[in-house]
């Protein structure tokens, strides 16, 4: 295959609008390859878009910028065309296709069981069922259908299902997101490429395979999630629902089997910990039983909101900034604390949404639909803490730390989403509803409040100076009605759980630490990857 890279196109806002898609159809690409490789469209057999992303350097012109592949009907012209061609952004070049290990030689002694059904546990499920290892799924909360119902109804009336919520159930906490899926995870085996086309299979947009940013969309998201679950179990894979484990049995040094709610033994000798960052009384179950694990830096901050349309505009210009899909922004300070600031989980035309998951503590996220139609931009913007910022020194000592943030939040909000203008934030006074101001996009029932105190003193110096840098790089950023939610403290697991060079424990031989929670991946793709890569550790041991 011929790779064409940096191939750009101005957009043409006429036939953006008429269609509804920023991206050129594949005709056209055709004959702008065929032109750059100086050979006739009739060679091209297919062109294939590997990544796309928006060039908007030159505003109000704006670009599509395109790497894509270029197969000739005729193969063994790819060469003799790109030599001829002498352009450094042509090349020929192999596209790295995923395999899954061969079996191992050690038969199965019994069925795999995964704790978990996050991204981590979803994905290993899903490897290892369809290669026939016909593993057991136990996940503490319920099937996505249920839990969107738990959801929705806590976001009504503040009830709380401790069991089933926006942290815990089928898909994990990345359900109940905008559903992104780039990572910086460095990808030489295939196994991003991998993720993204079992999503596509499952039902996600194909847009998703070469899209810079790529998402999905709570919505979407719920559908493939649940179509995965149907795959697993048509390959003779168990997924059982309200199903949390209790304790796991280790003999010796080893895995010998999990009990269940306290009441049903499943004999086990391979167990994949993929409980997720918000699991605590497992971690606390866990550190109890011996094994080995250390607390780890995070962020925290607060979740913030600005009209969409400013964002687009930055990005995109006025002319066409709202003529495009709404837009994302990434930024990121260093401040006079020596911390830095910076967004994560940024949420284009998305809702902040109360992810409680513990009595009388409160913690915010972000979501966005597929079609990302809210009026408000969201992103966290959040402060690195480590260790030395924590109580105690024990393990366990950054999950006390984000409880103390949750129970603070759930006060200063009286169990509501305390939410704040920045304004008032800055002059340290408590918020009032304001008919010109911006209003919130939030799921989930929200109280005007004084935000102040929630961070430690160090984080809050560090916040608002962050806030004021970024507003030189997105103007209104700092604006007196950009509004403060709090309190975003999962970013990711405050744990890492140790795993040696088998990615299993010292401690316990056929306990497989993973994902997210485990401390070994930040996001939907990296955990679905590290889900992965244990199903292939297991693969390449046993036989069936």
């Amino acid at each position: 295959m011929i790779t064409i890279n940096q191939l750009k196109v101005e957009i043409d806002f006429e036939r953006v609008k008429k269609s509804g898609n920023v991206v050129d159809d594949i005709e056209a690409l055709c004959k702008k390859a065929s032109k750059i490789l100086g050979i006739n469209r009739s060679d091209i057999d297919a062109v294939e878009i590997l990544k796309h992303s928006i060039d908007a350097r030159k505003k109000p012109v704006l670009f599509n910028v395109y790497n894509i592949g270029v197969k000739l009907k005729n193969e063994k012209n790819e060469q003799k065309t790109v030599n001829k061609c002498r352009n450094n952004n042509v090349t020929l070049a192999s596209i790295k296709k995923y395999i899954f290990p061969e079996m191992g030689s050690e038969k199965l002694p019994d069925r795999p069981v995964i704790i978990g059904m996050g991204p981590a546990g979803l994905f290993c499920g899903y490897m290892l069922a369809k290669y026939g290892y016909k593993p057991v799924i136990l996940e503490r909360g319920y099937d996505v259908d249920t839990r969107t119902k738990d959801v929705e109804q806590f976001w009504k009336t503040g009830i709380l299902n401790t069991q089933s919520n926006v942290q815990f159930g089928e898909g994990g906490a990345g359900t109940f997101s905008d559903g992104k899926l780039n990572t910086l995870v460095k990808d030489k085996f295939g196994r991003n490429k991998e993720v993204l086309r079992i999503f596509v299979e499952c039902g996600a947009p194909k847009e998703i395979m070469y899209e810079c940013k790529p998402h999905i969309g709570t919505d979407v998201l719920k559908k493939v999630v649940s179509n995965m679950r149907n795959e697993i179990i048509k390959n003779d894979g168990n997924v059982r629902f309200g199903a949390k484990v209790t304790s796991i049995d280790i003999k010796d040094g080893k895995v010998k089997g999990v009990m269940v709610n306290d009441s049903e033994y499943i004999s086990a000798s391979n167990v994949v910990l993929a409980i997720g960052h918000s699991a605590r009384d497992t971690f606390e179950y866990l550190h109890k039983a011996g094994i080995p694990m250390e607390a780890k830096s995070f962020a925290v901050g607060m979740r913030v909101e600005h009209p969409q349309h400013i964002i687009n505009e930055v990005n995109y210009g006025k002319l066409h900034g709202n003529d495009l899909p709404a837009a994302p922004y990434k930024v990121t300070a260093q401040t006079s604390v020596n911390r830095g600031v910076y967004s994560f989980c940024m949420c284009p035309g998305g809702y902040v949404v109360n992810a409680s998951s513990e009595e009388k503590r409160l913690v915010v996220n972000g979501m966005s639909y597929s079609d990302r139609a809210g009026h408000n931009a969201n992103s966290a913007i959040i402060v690195q803490v480590t260790p030395d910022d924590f109580e105690g020194d024990g393990p366990l000592a950054g999950v006390e730390f984000q409880r103390k943030l949750e129970q603070k939040a759930y006060e200063i909000g009286q169990g509501k989403v305390p939410v704040q203008y920045f304004v008032d934030f800055v002059e340290n006074r408590k918020s009032e509803e304001s008919d010109n101001f911006n209003k919130p996009c939030i799921k989930g029932e929200y109280s005007y409040s004084n935000l102040r105190g929630l961070l430690p003193d160090e984080c809050e110096t560090a916040f608002i100076e962050g806030m004021k840098q970024f507003d030189k790089v997105i103007k209104g950023f700092s604006a007196d009605d950009a509004i403060l939610s709090g309190i975003e403290s999962r970013t990711s697991s405050p744990v890492r759980i140790h795993r040696n060079e088998n990615l299993q424990s010292d401690n316990a031989i056929g306990l497989y630490p993973c994902g997210e929670g485990a401390g070994y991946a930040g996001g939907i793709t990296s955990a679905a990857m590290d889900g992965i890569l244990i199903a292939e550790k297991i693969a390449a041991k046993y036989c069936i």
